[in-house]
């Protein structure tokens, strides 16, 4: 049983891996088939459908719509898309306007073309999301396939037709025949499969045969002799292995003969350095809890007061990070507002940071100048930086009655202000002072900016602006300002979340370096 024990398992092992091999093997090389396929019928849609885009005119697209009524440039462009029709495996061509809940037909190459002028039809399943998805500025290139009754197997693409500002008036659609594809990766990975399991069979037996011959024999006699030094580790005893073969096993055997000499140590040592372990990972775990409830991360932040829409976040870049925000009421009427960034990482960073958003809460309740808080601060924390740390950080504080806010800049980012309906934009005249924790005799500059109803203040630290790529590239600052803008009318949770996900898609495949903290404040009036 035990020498035909080995032998079955070898040729288990082959018959597994080989089998492995073709059922990969043809599952990838249908699937790299079958997406090669769909990436030539995508550029062979939107090939017609970009060459026939450039040919229509969308200010008269929009004109036949209003007026119902062709003309001669009308025909040349049926005749255009009803020629390109016939000579090529287009099955229909057709341009509309789209709407919210229906679509207005422009061109139809049926053969009743011009009845199909005006004609509004509801969308099918799925209509409005590939709506959404291509009529604007930059249209996601996709295409559908279906099987239809009349003709078979169809690919369907859509594109916008722009007028002379660039805007998509119009959509362009077209129905391609094609081949059943799926059939068509069946027969070819049939093909494939065939071809690999004659070739694995072959090089399964002599591979076999050479494996019995070579390891098999080698490994019983190896068996024999590890069973004694395993008996010998229950006992305590040592024993010696004594296998020639002349190669690797050989080698292997001495191998277990000097695991086995150090095995009894190395129990010792795992002890010890699995319980540090377990105890280091406990203290960060518990640092990491610690932090998070320093930070106030209950939102609505302030469900009573409705004068404000405010959100923050921090994800560091390690278990611990240096990051931090903050917001209180200081009185009934007054928001502090807090954003910093400490010179390190980790554990010793996370203290810092504790020490310092203490500080200011602490200051903020007897000073109402920012400019005077981030001075007390420094002050205090030069007094015990022996690790000569140091925070930048930006503070506010707004009255929520008048919208007025106070701010402070100690070395931190710009923040960046929406202001009467327009985009996010960087506040550049922010008077910066040095970062708290460098030199001592520092004092820092307070500026008023003004809120109104609906505007917003974004501050963040530079875990933002620097997210880096894996090629290198930084997220920065314009990539920001755009993401602000294109949410400019989202909640500040939303605006937030938008943010964080554009820079962690900039970073993919990429580590996160830095710590990425935001806060974000709309002021209600």
């Amino acid at each position: 049983m035990k020498k035909s024990g080995i032998r079955r398992k070898i040729l288990g092992g082959l018959v597994a891996f080989a089998a492995t091999v073709i059922v990969l093997t043809s599952f990838f090389t249908g699937y790299r088939y079958y997406t090669n396929t769909i990436d030539e019928y995508e550029k062979l849609v939107y090939g017609y459908l970009r060459a026939a885009s450039q040919v229509i005119d969308g200010e008269k697209t929009k004109k036949y719509v209003e007026t119902g009524k062709t003309d001669v440039y009308y025909d040349e462009v049926l005749r255009y898309l009803t020629a390109t029709r016939d000579e090529t495996d287009i099955n229909l061509f057709y341009v509309f306007v789209p709407y919210e809940d229906d679509l207005v037909y422009v061109w139809q190459t049926a053969d009743n073309a011009y009845e199909w002028l005006g004609y509004r039809e509801n969308y099918m399943d799925g209509g409005k999301e590939t709506r959404d998805n291509t009529f604007r500025k930059d249209p996601l290139q996709t295409i559908t396939f279906y099987n239809d009754p009349t003709y078979g197997n169809i690919a369907c693409g859509f594109y916008p037709i722009f007028d002379k500002k660039g805007e998509p008036v119009a959509l362009i659609g077209m129905d391609l025949k094609v081949p059943d594809i799926r059939r068509n990766v069946m027969a070819y990975v049939m093909t494939i499969s065939i071809g690999i399991i004659a070739v694995t069979v072959v090089a399964g037996i002599m591979f076999f045969l050479l494996l019995r011959r070579g390891l098999v024999n080698p490994i019983r006699a190896l068996n024999v002799a590890s069973k004694g030094m395993i008996a010998g580790l229950e006992t305590g005893e040592r024993v010696e292995m004594n296998i020639h073969t002349g190669d690797e096993i050989e080698e292997l055997a001495d191998s277990f003969t000097k695991m086995e000499h150090d095995i009894h140590e190395y129990i010792d040592q795992l002890s010890t350095v699995t319980a540090e372990r377990e105890r280091i990972g406990a203290e960060l775990n518990l640092a990491t809890k610690i932090q998070a409830n320093m930070l106030p991360d209950i939102f609505p932040a302030f469900p009573e007061r409705h004068e404000i829409d405010i959100y923050a976040s921090m994800d560091p870049a390690k278990e611990v990070g240096g990051d931090f925000y903050d917001f209180f009421f200081v009185d009934e009427t007054h928001l502090a507002l807090v954003i910093a960034d400490v010179s390190d990482k980790g554990v010793p960073a996370a203290l810092f940071m504790m020490i310092s958003k203490i500080m200011i809460q602490n200051f903020s309740m007897l000073f109402k100048s920012p400019s005077r808080i981030l001075t007390e601060v420094n002050e205090q924390i030069l007094k015990s930086n022996r690790e000569n740390m140091f925070v930048t950080v930006w503070m506010g504080i707004l009255d929520v009655t008048s919208g007025k806010i106070i701010c402070s800049n100690a070395g931190h980012e710009y923040p960046m202000l929406t202001q009467n309906g327009g985009g996010f934009e960087l506040l550049e005249d922010d008077p910066h002072g040095l970062a708290i924790g460098l030199m001592s005799g520092m004092t820092y500059t307070d500026y008023e900016v003004t809120l109104s109803k609906g505007d917003r203040i974004f501050v963040y630290t530079d875990g933002i602006p620097e997210a880096t790529s894996v090629e290198g590239e930084l997220f920065g600052m314009d990539r920001t300002v755009d993401v602000l803008n294109a949410n400019r009318n989202a909640s500040a949770k939303d605006t937030l979340a938008a943010v964080k996900e554009a820079a962690m898609t900039h970073m993919t495949g990429a580590p996160q370096f830095d710590d990425m903290t935001m806060l974000c404040v709309e002021y209600k009036g």
